[in-house]
Order: C-alpha cells, then sequence, then structure tokens
C-alpha cells in the first residue's frame, strides 16, 4: 500500500490527492534550460580556444556550476513539490510537506466552518488557485496554488455539509421525530434545531 493510503486510519476513504499545481515547476523549468545552454556555450568555448590542460579545468568548472545551480534551482524544488501533498478524506483534510524535516497539518471535517477559494486570471487560466479552510477557533489557513481549486471547493463543502449533518442526527439519535401524546398538545413545544447564520 503505497502513500496517501498508509497515511489513512482504518476505515477512511481517500476522496482527493494532490501535489500543488505545476506552475510552480515553470521558474525551475526555465532555469534548467537556460543554465544547460549557457553551460553547452561556455564548454564550447572552453575546447575551442583553450588549450588540452587548460580547457579539462575550465570544462570541470563549467560542470560543476552546471550541477550546483541544477540541483539549487531546480532539483530541490521538484522534490520539495513531489514531497508535498495535500489530502482529502471523509474525515478530515492533510496537508504533508518536507524531505528531511516532514512537517504536517491534520483539520478534522468537524471544526471547519467555512471554506473559501480565490483566484486571479492567471490561476483561472491554469486551473488552479488558492484555497481558504476556517475552523472553528483558530485564523483561517491559506493553501497556495491548488489545482483545480473549484473542484476541491466544492467537494470540501459537501463534506462539511455531510459532517454537520451526520452529527445533527447523533445529536437526535436517528430516531423519527417525536409526536406528543393528546396530554401533551396544549404545551407549548420545544424550539428545534436551527443552522446557524453563515457568515
Amino acid at each position: 500500500m503505497g502513500y496517501p493510503q498508509d497515511a489513512l486510519a482504518d476505515e477512511e476513504e481517500l476522496l482527493l490527492h494532490h501535489h500543488p499545481h505545476w506552475k510552480m515547476l515553470i521558474l525551475p523549468s526555465i532555469t534548467f534550460v537556460l543554465v544547460t545552454g549557457i553551460a553547452g556555450v561556455a564548454l564550447g568555448a572552453a575546447s575551442a580556444r583553450l588549450e588540452s590542460t587548460a580547457a579539462n579545468v575550465a570544462m570541470i568548472a563549467v560542470a560543476v556550476v552546471w550541477a550546483a545551480l541544477v540541483g539549487w534551482r531546480c532539483l530541490v524544488p521538484l522534490i520539495s513539490w513531489k514531497c508535498t501533498h495535500f489530502i482529502v478524506t471523509d474525515r478530515r483534510v492533510l496537508i504533508r510537506q518536507g524531505v528531511i524535516t516532514h512537517s504536517g497539518i491534520d483539520i478534522p471535517m468537524s471544526r471547519i466552518s467555512n471554506v473559501q477559494f480565490r483566484h486571479g486570471l492567471l490561476d483561472r487560466m491554469l486551473g488552479t488557485g488558492t484555497l481558504i479552510i476556517a475552523s472553528a477557533s483558530d485564523d483561517p489557513l491559506e493553501f497556495d496554488d491548488i489545482p483545480r481549486v473549484q473542484r476541491v471547493h466544492s467537494l470540501l463543502y459537501q463534506q462539511v455539509f455531510d459532517s454537520m449533518e451526520y452529527r445533527r442526527q447523533s445529536m437526535h439519535g436517528g430516531e423519527a421525530p417525536f409526536e406528543p401524546s393528546p396530554e401533551d398538545s396544549a404545551a407549548e413545544p420545544k424550539p428545534g434545531w436551527r443552522a446557524g447564520k453563515r457568515r
């Protein structure tokens, strides 16, 4: 069983699993092309204009600089993207990130009070955006570069609604509505459950 299935509890159902949107890899990809092109030109110039020993030293230096830049500006962002997970189950929202030092956030569905999304023109064209999750007592959490953010927003809204319905039914014991006896018909009825006002 692979990730994220092995991170789930028993009988927990995986609904959605995303890495951040691929737009995070645009700049590393451009950097790789530019650095490789410059390195190729530098290697060609070194081999054509320098003597054999000096040319070998120059080519080694160019290769070292190329490897350092590619590793720092291209490989590290790629690994970070691959190791960042946005997961939605029927019970919670999970965020996991980090390569050497791992960090994570778990937000139970029962604690989510509001779900919003935000995206500009470019984000709409790319199909991404920022997801904003407000819990019952904490400050809202913003998650950038969520792919298909509108779909994720709709899924979370539905799961939060289902969680509220489940809690409401649990409070009422799942029993049939109470019907007063003739003796109680004259008594003033107690107010029933009402949904809270949306902010």
